[in-house]
C-alpha cells in the first residue's frame, strides 16, 4: 500500500515531462518563425551546432562518455547513426523550409501520418504482422494524401518527405540500439563541423545573419540548440516512468498544435479540400490508436527504453 503514492507520484511526473517534451516540439513553429529573416540553412547549421555543444556537456556531466564511445566504436551501431543522421538532418532541414516558406500546415499533415509511415515500415522491413485495422488506417492515410493531391492539385511533397525521413529515422534509431540523448549526440557532433564551415563561409561572404548587430537573431539561434536538445531530454526521463500507451497518446499533441499554429496563429488556408484528406487521416489515425489500446497489452516504458 505505502508503495501506491510513489507510484503515482512518478506517474504524474512522467506525465508532466512528457507533456513538456511535446508542447515544446508543439510551438516549433512559433519559435522557428522568429527566425524567418534568417535562411533555414542557416539555421539549421546553429541548431546542429549548439545542440551538439549541450549535449556533449550533458553526456560528459551524466558520466555517459562510456555509452557514448560505445555507440561510435560499434561498427553496427555506427553505420546506423550515420544513416539516422541524414535522416534527422534532412527532416530538420524540410521543417524548417516549411515553416519559413508559410507550408507549416504540410508539416502538421507529415507528422500525423508519420505513426502510420511507422506501421508500414515495421511491416515491411522487420516482418511485423500488420493487423487488419492497422492494414485499414494505413489505407486511410494514403487515401488522404491522394485526395489532396487531387482535389487540392499538389502532391503535399514537404508532408511525405516529413513522414517518411522521420518514420525511417525511428526505424533506424530502432537498429541501432542506443539512447535517445547518445545517440542525438552522435548525430549532432557528426554534422558539427559541416555546420560550422557553413557558418564561417557565410561570415567570410559577409551573408551571415549571426553576430552582425542583431542581438535578438544571436540569442535565438544560440536558443536553436537548447531547444532542440531540451525536448528529447525531457521524453526521455518521461519513458522512464510512463506506459509506452500513454506516450503514444501524447505524441498527437505535436501534430495538432502544428495544425492550430498554422491554421489561427498563421492563417494558412484551410480548405473544404483539405477538411477531406485530413479527415481520411484523423479517422485512420483513431483506428490505429483504437486498435493499440485494445489489442496490445501496455507495457511499462522501463522494460524498453534505452
Amino acid at each position: 500500500m505505502n508503495d501506491i503514492p510513489a507510484v503515482r507520484s512518478g506517474h504524474s511526473r512522467g506525465v508532466a515531462f512528457g507533456l513538456s517534451a511535446y508542447l515544446i516540439w508543439g510551438f516549433f513553429p512559433l519559435f522557428f518563425r522568429t527566425l524567418r529573416g534568417v535562411p533555414p540553412a542557416e539555421v539549421l547549421a546553429h541548431r546542429i551546432l549548439w545542440a551538439a555543444l549541450l549535449l556533449l556537456g550533458l553526456v560528459l556531466a551524466t558520466g555517459s562518455s562510456r555509452q557514448l564511445r560505445a555507440a561510435v566504436s560499434t561498427p553496427r551501431s555506427l553505420a546506423a547513426l550515420c544513416c539516422s543522421t541524414a535522416l534527422i538532418c534532412t527532416n530538420w532541414f524540410v521543417f524548417l523550409h516549411a515553416v519559413d516558406s508559410g507550408q507549416v500546415l504540410q508539416s502538421s499533415l507529415g507528422y500525423f501520418i508519420t505513426p502510420l509511415v511507422s506501421v508500414l515500415l515495421g511491416g515491411l522491413v522487420l516482418g511485423e504482422r500488420l493487423r487488419r485495422l492497422q492494414t485499414a488506417s494505413v489505407g486511410l492515410a494514403v487515401l488522404g494524401v491522394a485526395v489532396q493531391a487531387w482535389l487540392v492539385g499538389e502532391v503535399p511533397a514537404i508532408s511525405l518527405v516529413l513522414a517518411g525521413s522521420f518514420g525511417t529515422y525511428g526505424l533506424v534509431r530502432k537498429l541501432a540500439g542506443v539512447r535517445a540523448v547518445i545517440g542525438l549526440t552522435v548525430e549532432t557532433s557528426l554534422l558539427s563541423p559541416f555546420a560550422l564551415a557553413f557558418m564561417l563561409t557565410l561570415w567570410r561572404s559577409g551573408e551571415s545573419s549571426f553576430l552582425v548587430g542583431n542581438p535578438s537573431i544571436d540569442w535565438l539561434l544560440l536558443a536553436a540548440g537548447a531547444v532542440t536538445a531540451a525536448p528529447l531530454i525531457l521524453f526521455g526521463v518521461a519513458m522512464l516512468r510512463l506506459r509506452l500507451g500513454t506516450l503514444g497518446l501524447l505524441q498527437y499533441l505535436v501534430p495538432t498544435l502544428h495544425f492550430l499554429t498554422a491554421v489561427f496563429a498563421f492563417g494558412e488556408p484551410f480548405t473544404g479540400a483539405h477538411l477531406v484528406s485530413f479527415g481520411c487521416i484523423w479517422t485512420g489515425l483513431a483506428i490505429y490508436t483504437w486498435d493499440g489500446l485494445r489489442g496490445v497489452p501496455e507495457r511499462g516504458a522501463q522494460g524498453r527504453a534505452r
